[in-house]
């Protein structure tokens, strides 16, 4: 089932770096990787959570089809050990396929913290199934599992498929999923119209006005529980109650949240601005001491390519460095405590006004990392008009790019105690113009679907968990230095500096060309030709705008600043940000949304949008601000 664990185990045993999070939905797609099992190699795939072969939404049709197709030699089943009462059904679903299965009952530890005990032993007679107890956070039991698997492997070499995974789907599709049993205990609560099901009191189940909470969907799940697990019948308050009755308050919990969001970009931009100085400094008795004696004897035009193109561009972007994996660290704290699905619940009754609910939310931030996966995620949803609006809204979400251009901008023309304050209101401007688009095409994108949101327990992340997501980000980042932003250097020093003998980046070169073509279109927003000109590079990836401006200028990393300073006023630069942070997302999330929708009619009609929303905020920021001062 989804949040229990898989993408973690996988992680363990094949040293990947697939995306894990506290709340459910997190692996969309299957990922694989090879291992070394016994004397053969493996192929072990990571497959999206499902709550049962019944189910209609995207991820739980890409399970469907893996099962029915693949040649499988194994099958590893992850129940969550605290929640048999209600998991042991997808077990017990899946036995009927005739596939060779291994139950792992994950976070063992969380179940003996709340007083469960497991009989693995019993529970593996009554399933008729092998059992054993794991942790893979910590990697307890991890070891003997796995010389489980390499024993059954060895036992069983030929592969299987599942080929009455479709007809067990096609023959329960009339009725309704019954996963869940009823709780021990269930209070309502007075917010958003919604209902908290505590169950076993490590995991609550919540879901939105109008879904319900199942029966028991088998006797057999009630006799095999009842036989091999243990559990007090009043469960002791853990500290995600706690927690919960303050930050799940009725009208304290969404201004938490936001005051939350808030104090990390503080600490972000606090943290890593002492270390993009650093950056900066180094990068420039790297050019000083180094570069321009080795490059004396170059001709002058290629020593411009490389100094005032090439290492001027790429080392102004380098130098967010610091920021991008401070950003991902923070993220990835958040998401592993589970603080993302209580956001996803306090904001279910406010997106529902737009035709949205909270997982679109939670899916939305995850487009704060990078909107292409976000895109994916909606994979999650059953709904396709849903995945539809939820995909046109993420694409307002502020990625790490964008993050780039607004901390450079922040910080060159706006004082210290007021660029976190900018910084947030692009934020909240993100979130606005996501709303707007929701509310404005609901109808169209109409879905009655409710929400129905597994609330895990707060966690503590790991050291190394942080650790591989700051080196991850760091990777991505560098991966994309290498190519997208590399490329969009060379052009913009060829568009500036094209043809020869005339002024760099006036308006006789290529570039002064073209931006003069832009200048009906951007005067009344208050963005100038050349600033046009990165907005055009921008559509490729975000982090060509800032080396960009860096090329145009003339400026290295330490000078930009000042120089942007000089030549903008604050109203032109929150313009240009508020254009950049809505207009229409890079290339890569472009791709996505037609992979995803699966046409280009909806992908234009993504883009336009996106373009004419630009224009109009910048206009009525930008008019109404000149008015106004």
């Amino acid at each position: 089932m989804p949040n229990t664990g898989k993408s973690t185990l996988f992680n363990r045993l094949t040293a990947s770096q697939a995306r894990v999070g506290n709340w459910p939905g997190v692996t969309v797609a299957a990922q694989a990787a090879r291992i070394a099992a016994g004397g053969a190699t493996a192929e072990i795939v990571d497959l999206p959570g499902i709550y049962s072969l019944e189910g209609g939404c995207e991820a739980e049709l890409i399970v469907r089809r893996f099962l029915e197709r693949e040649p499988i030699n194994l099958c590893l089943v992850l129940l969550h050990a605290a929640q048999l009462d209600r998991q042991l059904t997808l077990a017990l679903q899946l036995k009927t396929l005739g596939l060779p299965l291994l139950v792992l009952l994950n976070m063992a530890d969380e179940a003996a913290a709340l007083g469960v005990r497991i009989n693995a032993a019993r529970l593996s007679a009554e399933l008729e199934l092998p059992v054993r107890l794991i942790s893979a956070k910590y990697g307890g039991g991890v070891a003997a599992a796995w010389q489980c698997i390499e024993s059954l492997l060895d036992e069983r070499p030929g592969a299987a498929r599942a080929d009455g995974a479709g007809r067990h789907a096609r023959a329960q599709s009339g009725r309704r999923n019954e996963l869940h049993r009823v709780p021990q205990r269930a209070e309502s609560l007075p917010r958003n119209g919604q209902t908290a099901c505590l169950g076993c009191g490590a995991c609550p189940m919540t879901w939105a006005a109008g879904a319900t909470a199942g029966v028991p969907a088998a006797v057999a799940v009630e006799r095999i529980y009842a036989s091999a697990v243990k559990a007090p019948d009043d469960l002791p308050e853990r500290l995600t109650a706690r927690l919960d009755r303050l930050l799940l308050h009725r009208q304290l919990g969404l201004p938490l949240f936001f005051v939350t969001v808030f104090l990390l970009f503080e600490l972000v931009y606090r943290l890593a601005a002492p270390m993009q100085e650093g950056m900066v400094w180094g990068l420039g008795r790297l050019r000083l001491e180094l570069l321009e004696p080795a490059l004396r004897a170059v001709p002058p035009l290629l020593r411009s390519f490389l100094l005032e193109g090439l290492y001027n561009g790429v080392g102004t972007v380098l130098s967010f460095l610091p920021v991008i994996v401070l950003f991902f660290v923070a993220m990835a704290a958040i998401e592993d405590s589970g603080y993302l699905a209580r956001a996803a619940f306090l904001m279910d009754a406010v997106m529902a006004r737009a035709g949205l609910d909270g997982g679109a939310f939670v899916i939305q931030v995850m487009g704060l990392g990078c909107n292409v996966p976000a895109i994916l995620g909606t994979r999650v949803m059953r709904s396709r008009a849903l995945r539809l609006l939820t995909m046109l809204v993420i694409p307002f979400s502020l990625c790490s790019a964008r993050l780039q251009v607004f901390v450079f901008l922040a910080g060159a023309l706006f004082s210290a105690r007021a660029a976190p304050l900018v910084l947030l209101s692009l934020y909240a401007a993100s979130f606005a113009a996501a709303a707007l688009t929701a509310v404005v095409w609901q109808r169209r994108y109409r879905s009655p679907e409710p929400l129905l949101l597994e609330m895990p327990p707060y966690r503590l992340p790991t050291a190394g968990h942080l650790l591989r997501q700051a080196r991850r980000a760091a990777e991505h980042f560098l991966r994309r230095a290498g190519g997208f932003i590399i490329g969009g250097m060379v052009a913009v020093w060829l568009l500036t500096h094209l043809p020869t003998g005339v002024p760099p980046a006036g308006p006789a070169t290529l570039a002064g060309r073209a931006a003069l073509l832009l200048v009906p279109v951007f005067r009344l927003v208050g963005i100038g030709p050349l600033l046009s000109l990165t907005l055009l590079l921008g559509f490729a990836a975000k982090e060509i705008i800032i080396g960009a401006l860096a090329v145009i200028y003339r400026a290295g990393d330490a000078k930009l600043a000042g120089v942007l300073a000089a030549d903008l006023g604050w109203v032109q630069a929150y313009s240009f940000m508020l254009f950049t942070l809505i207009y229409t997302p890079c290339l890569a999330t472009v791709a996505a949304i037609r992979q995803e929708s699966g046409t280009w009619r909806f992908t234009l009609f993504a883009v336009g949008w996106s373009l004419t929303l630009a224009w109009l905020a910048s206009f009525l920021f930008y008019q109404g601000a000149r008015a106004l001062l």
